[in-house]
């Protein structure tokens, strides 16, 4: 764990991505195969799940520290961190054994769900006895499910590069799908020889950049596809020694969860791999993400949901062919061989062609985006045509350009701190609306959108206007409303308003306008029918 939390350390403690990239190449220079193995598992983001109810955690912790509950309480919101203030309220003294592994912490950890309470305190209080706090502190943000490296996949990637001597590339595709530290060596995880056995592997993404410039910056229209972007799971079918793949951009295998493609398997050529967008599709265009939501949660499918939700992949390119990788030929090249695939007749009706939409000027594409809703999408995706498939986000080759955002003002009625470096300013807030009886019911919640300077601008008037406290949380006289943005609204029983919202976020603070010139719920009701049309 030492040298772990040093790099952790060294991470955390630059904003230079040059300092970062050197320290992981450090950390996998000095360490041998196991610890690599179980580091890059956590940089590039594979957590174990936490293995303990945050509640036994502070109890435990006021215990091993020798305070009250309710003075752990007050630390830990001072702090905002719940790791932070756990390391800091236990005793200092000098641990009585700092040589702990990574991997046997992590495979401790993985072993705690199947053990008793009392197990699970004595594994962890000991734990925290025989770390120093710097060790305490990475060791409990492992445990709490909100372990964060400060490092972008594309970063590790690079290190990666740099310490293998291969290309960047080649390292991103050795580290898609669920690979488990335990099973593996560098050898076997970074190995071409040995990679032509992994049948079940995607490619990793690649991902289009928001259009900021003027459209018509990007050239004549003839040199690009131009695409709906449509709202759904980003996915890869994969079909490889007659065994089916299916695997989302999140880099989840969810083959079982989708029988729709299940024919696939023996309907498609071996070598193959789709890349596009899985989403529910009925009577000829795409339905909600909310229905595509009533399939992600379920653990059975039952026919009567297979049915409500009947999903197809969109599919827009092609990134194995015969079992060549050809995401290096021009995307003419491949969306060719696509639609070749994709015409036989023989094909079970879950593949559909992407389609390229016939623009003959930039200006049809901005009034198709505006009206983009009307014809069940979020906006448009502009791709070049002689692009090469990348990895990770690249600029100029593929762009997204969405429609505007759904907007509603909302008047702040909540406020709670936030964590990290804002743990001791309110950034957290609650926004409401009004309903028919006068009375004001929350409808969204947000905690970006925000300058630093209207953060402490607004952190000081909540502290001056608080009507009541609930543990951090502060009720504040109803007077600032702000223009909150979502990509999507619909009815839900579980919420007071009766509507939730997809991705709320604060575009503006509406300082011209009073509490009560802010929507009502009649009016979120009302946008609710106008996009579901």
């Amino acid at each position: 764990m030492r040298r772990f939390t040093e790099l952790f350390t060294a991470i955390d403690q630059t904003t230079k991505t040059n300092e970062k990239v050197a320290a992981i190449v450090r950390y996998l220079s000095e360490s041998d195969d196991r610890n690599s193995l179980y580091a890059i598992a956590l940089l590039i983001g594979n957590r174990p799940r936490r293995p303990v109810k945050t509640s036994d955690l502070k109890e435990w912790a006021a215990t091993a520290a020798g305070i009250p509950d309710w003075l752990f309480e007050e630390s830990y919101h001072i702090v905002g961190d719940l790791a932070e203030a756990i390391a800091r309220v236990l005793p200092s003294d000098s641990p009585s054994r700092s040589d702990y592994q990574l991997p046997e912490v992590i495979d401790e950890l993985a072993r705690l769900p199947e053990q008793t309470d009392e197990q699970k305190k004595e594994v962890i209080t000991g734990y925290w006895r025989h770390l120093n706090p710097d060790e305490r502190f990475v060791f409990t943000k492992l445990i709490t499910g909100n372990f964060r490296m400060g490092v972008s996949r594309q970063l590790v990637i690079k290190a990666l590069s740099i310490h293998l001597g291969m290309d960047e590339a080649a390292v991103a595709h050795r580290l898609m799908g669920k690979w488990i530290p335990a099973a593996e060596t560098m050898a076997s995880l970074f190995s071409e020889s040995v990679q032509s056995d992994r049948v079940f592997q995607p490619y990793p993404f690649y991902l289009a950049y928001q259009l900021d410039a003027p459209i018509a910056s990007l050239g004549a229209i003839e040199d690009w596809y131009i695409e709906k972007k449509l709202d759904g799971i980003r996915g890869q079918i994969i079909v490889r020694s007659s065994q089916l793949f299916v695997w989302s951009r999140g880099e989840d295998l969810l083959t079982d969860k989708f029988p729709e493609f299940g024919p696939l398997a023996n309907a498609l050529p071996d070598g193959t791999v789709i890349d596009g967008e899985i989403i529910p599709w009925q009577d000829g265009r795409p339905l909600t993400f909310q229905v595509m939501q009533t399939r992600i949660g379920r653990k059975n499918l039952s026919q009567k949901s297979l049915r409500e939700a009947p999903l197809v992949m969109v599919c827009y390119d092609l990134l194995e062919w015969k079992g060549e990788d050809i995401r290096d030929m021009p995307m003419h090249y491949r969306r060719n061989l696509l639609e070749t695939l994709l015409s036989s007749p023989t094909l079970p009706p879950a593949l559909l062609l992407s389609e390229v939409m016939p623009f003959n000027h930039w200006g049809e594409v901005a009034v198709f985006r505006q009206q983009a809703r009307d014809f069940h999408c979020e906006g448009v995706m502009l791709k070049r045509k002689d692009s090469a498939y990348g990895s990770g986000r690249r600029r100029g080759h593929w762009w997204k350009w969405k429609t505007d955002p759904l907007t509603a003002d909302g008047v702040l009625i909540y406020a709670q701190s936030g964590h990290g470096r804002r743990a001791n300013l309110y950034t957290d807030y609650t926004f409401a609306v009004w309903d028919e009886d006068g009375s004001l019911v929350p409808f969204a919640k947000a905690y970006s959108g925000l300058t630093d300077k209207e953060i402490a601008e607004l952190d000081t008037w909540i502290k001056r206007n608080t009507l009541e406290r609930f543990g951090p949380v502060r009720s504040v006289t109803p007077h600032h409303v702000f223009e909150i943005a979502f990509e999507g609204i619909q009815q839900s029983s579980r919420h007071k308003s009766g509507v939730a919202l997809r991705f709320p976020r604060i575009l503006r603070w509406r300082r011209d306008k009073s509490a009560e010139a802010a929507n009502t719920k009649a009016d979120l009701l009302q946008l609710i029918a106008a996009v579901t049309k």
